[in-house]
């Protein structure tokens, strides 16, 4: 008879753990379609009018941004990259952020899932067994009960989304991610901007440097001639102290180019994670880039939508942000919770063991409204509308800013690019010009400072030319930078074609290929 009844319980158990499991599955169809107080997705009015061209004549086609930096065709640069990007701390913070918007994102989401705990309590109680304090004057002695409790239990708990509050919730932590996960990719660029920004602005202050010190070499041999004119009455005081300040002034602002480019080595150390000496052995290295004038195919403007990291940040954060309004406006209804929990009670550890005598179930069901918060489920509701239409016009203002950079990289690309082919025309002229003299100086029919004026303007175009083609660098990776996109993707661009060495000018570290600058 008491197997009969053990087996009854174990029976009624089941039947009832059946009957919860049905339950709450039949509560399935209800969750999946419960309603969302989340606004629905909308573009601002200016994206939804985004123009469909940029409306220059630039080169069409897919932009494909990877590893653009190899057509300069320097491994230096490329090593500087490589440097940039394993080791620069910004990136480390970065990184950091990303996996934190990841996990609350798990947190958030763990909300959609019932919660599953496991508990064990143990109790001893010693009380008097009520009465008189002494028993009776035969025994004399104290009457107490000792209780001792064991209860090992498993519980379960679920909140039934209803108004959508925890899955808004989850939603809001997955946009976050992915727009950390986009700050991630954005710092990236712009490590790597600000990387190839010092690495040009280094070669540039190289070649001046150069040219400098030629140019000082020169104003030293132009003003001992003209000293020597001025003791034999050829040329005036003025002439000769007008050469001796040029000559000064060129000396001083040597100093000041060596320290620009001591600034600019550390800069790139601090890029790279490290000091000055931890790159020294890369910046011996001869430093050639080879400058590139083709046209950048630009694509669609809508590309930039998905292109460009701080743009698709922008919009996770104003998705995160229509979430929130989600969340605070399901803040108002009531919360449903269910709740389980299955376990055993004993008297001793051993009874614990014994599930037929000694289980215990409990099933339960809670429900909170809210009543009186004082105002703060309203002002929630306020603060996450005002914050979703903060969010709306920065995701619009982000757009039409990247917008508006695409056309102004274009434009000053092509410029920089039409600067350059002047400048270079005009260095050919110069080096004519102070070829002519070398040759009327030789044969007698000409000043020797003369010469030496035509050398000088020769050099002082070099210069030019040499900041002219650090400029064309930035302007197209300022292009490339306003286009977004992922610039170290797995796959290689399409390598730039070059012409023999033969064929090509070498200005100042900055190479130019002759044939592509006839092109412009």
């Amino acid at each position: 008879m008491l197997f009969n009844n053990r087996v009854s319980r174990i029976i009624n158990l089941v039947q009832t753990t059946k009957n919860l499991k049905w339950m709450l599955l039949g509560f399935l169809p209800l969750f999946a379609g419960c309603v969302s107080m989340a606004p629905k997705q909308t573009q601002p009015q200016v994206v939804v009018d985004l123009p469909d061209k940029f409306g220059l004549l630039e080169k069409a086609g897919e932009y494909r941004p990877a590893n653009w930096w190899r057509a300069f065709n320097d491994p230096v640069l490329d090593q500087i990259l490589q440097k940039s990007l394993s080791g620069n701390l910004d990136l480390a913070e970065s990184a950091a952020r990303l996996r934190a918007a990841e996990a609350q994102a798990r947190v958030s989401k763990s909300g959609l899932y019932p919660q599953v705990n496991l508990s064990g309590s143990a109790s001893y109680s010693d009380s008097p067994a009520g009465g008189t304090a002494f028993g009776g004057l035969a025994g004399g002695v104290v009457n107490r009960f000792e209780v001792e409790t064991y209860a090992p239990s498993l519980g379960f708990s679920y909140e039934l989304d209803l108004w959508g509050r925890v899955r808004n919730q989850a939603g809001a932590g997955r946009a976050d991610a992915i727009a950390a996960a986009a700050d991630l990719k954005a710092a990236r660029l712009a490590i790597m901007a600000e990387a190839i920004t010092n690495y040009f602005d280094l070669v540039d202050a190289r070649a001046q440097i150069a040219t400098q010190v030629k140019t000082i070499d020169l104003l030293n041999d132009r003003t001992t001639q003209t000293e020597s004119r001025y003791r034999r009455g050829l040329v005036t005081s003025f002439e000769l102290y007008q050469i001796r300040q040029d000559f000064r002034n060129t000396q001083a602002s040597l100093p000041q180019a060596e320290a620009r480019l001591a600034a600019i080595e550390g800069q790139l150390a601090v890029l790279s994670g490290g000091y000055a000496r931890d790159i020294d052995d890369l910046l011996k290295k001869p430093l050639k880039p080879q400058l590139v004038f083709e046209s950048i195919p630009s694509g669609l403007p809508s590309s930039l939508l998905i292109q460009r990291p701080d743009v698709v940040a922008s919009w996770q954060r104003l998705e995160a942000a229509r979430f929130t309004v989600g969340v605070r406006k399901a803040e108002q209804f009531p919360a449903i919770s269910l709740t389980s929990s299955i376990g055993t009670q004993a008297g001793d550890l051993s009874g614990v063991f014994d599930t037929m005598d000694n289980w215990v179930l409990s099933l339960g069901a809670s429900l909170t409204a809210p009543l009186f918060q004082g105002g703060r489920i309203r002002a929630n509701i306020e603060l996450a509308n005002a914050q979703y239409a903060q969010a709306s016009a920065a995701y619009a203002r982000t757009v039409i800013t990247a917008y508006q950079e695409v056309r102004t990289a274009i434009a000053q690309y092509e410029e920089q690019r039409q600067r350059y082919r002047f400048l270079f025309l005009q260095g050919q002229e110069a080096r004519s010009t102070a070829g002519l003299q070398s040759k009327r100086f030789a044969s007698g029919v000409g000043q020797y400072s003369d010469y030496l004026d035509a050398l000088r303007q020769e050099y002082q175009i070099e210069s030019a030319l040499s900041s002219a083609g650090r400029d064309v660098a930035l302007a197209r990776l300022a292009v490339h930078r306003a286009l977004g996109g992922d610039w170290t993707k797995a796959q290689e661009i399409e390598p730039v074609k070059m012409v023999p060495s033969n064929e090509q000018a070498k200005v100042d570290g900055l190479t130019i290929n002759k044939k592509q600058q006839g092109d412009r």
